[in-house]
């Protein structure tokens, strides 16, 4: 891994990790699909003209479009759209931890469900990451957490693997911002639907409101979309899926910076094994390669 890669993965799970916090300001302050569908027609229509200004085409493979589909309904509509609904209830911090623990449901579908091989290193990684869940949960459970909140979180971190599964044929031939572009309109379109249907648009305004936006459209929308596309198309889906171990320390510090969410023990331990646990098991998986 060249250090340019290294650049890229650190600069996507720092901007990946903030998108919580932004998020959760957001959500107190607007109704969250409307919000989350206006992001994704900025962020999408950015992303295309900005494309067409570099020559890309939207004229993409059968594959491409297939998979472009699939990462902006997976992704965009159903991840996003569920974590942007729990955060009304579910601290920012909470839903950056169930999220990260994408990269182990990823393996695990590799495992269960495609019959790839999985070393000692990757099942000690998963069975990590399940206890380090079970540590935070636990705690939160005792909390007083939203279920129905934290139900919404972990359905979404299912649509999210799904989603990574299908990155590898969206990146296949180029044209990445334009992939960018059309897989947030995509999402835009079908949250549009449900936007429409069940929510009233009352907003209270405040510059922290139209900050937050500003950056969850330019930065964790946009940016980290494309850098996330670019990182894998440099150095394959799994050794760029090692950087996400970074993701529940990131989550949790920015939150507590930025929202003054409150860091508890159990939540530190229990970051500390899920990350040793998703290092783990993209170690094992780059070995296994």
């Amino acid at each position: 891994m060249d250090f340019r890669a290294i650049l890229m993965g650190l600069a996507f799970v720092a901007m990946w990790s903030s998108a919580f916090t932004s998020a959760w300001i957001i959500v107190a302050a607007a109704p969250p699909l409307t919000a989350l569908c206006l992001r994704f027609l900025i962020s999408g229509l950015l992303g295309v003209l900005l494309a067409r200004l570099l020559g890309q085409t939207w004229r993409l493979t059968p594959a491409q479009w297939r998979a472009t589909i699939v990462f902006g309904i997976c992704q965009n509509a159903l991840y996003l759209g569920l974590n942007f609904v729990a955060m009304q209830t579910v601290e920012a911090s909470l839903a950056a931890i169930i999220a990260s623990t994408m990269p182990l449901l990823v393996a695990l579908a590799g495992w269960l469900i495609f019959g790839e091989r999985l070393p000692a290193l990757g099942v000690a990684g998963l069975l990590a990451g399940v206890t380090g869940v079970t540590i935070i949960m636990g705690a939160r459970l005792q909390g007083g957490v939203d279920l129905f909140g934290v139900g919404l979180c972990a359905i979404g971190v299912v649509a999210l693997t799904f989603a990574t599964l299908a990155v590898r044929g969206a990146t296949s031939g180029g044209n990445f911002l334009m992939i960018v572009g059309l897989q947030m309109l995509v999402g835009s379109a079908v949250l549009s639907v449900f936007a429409v249907t069940l929510e009233t648009f009352e907003v209270t305004w405040s510059w922290q409101l139209i900050a937050a936006f500003i950056y969850t459209t330019l930065i964790p929308g946009l940016a980290a979309t494309l850098v996330w596309f670019m990182l894998v198309e440099r150095i394959g889906a799994t050794r760029a899926a090692t950087f996400h171990f970074l993701n529940p320390f990131l989550g949790v510090a920015i939150a507590a910076l930025v929202l003054s969410e409150p860091l508890r023990l159990n939540d530190l331990i229990g970051v500390a094994v899920i990350m040793s646990g998703i290092l783990a098991v993209q170690i094992s998986r780059q070995t296994k390669g």
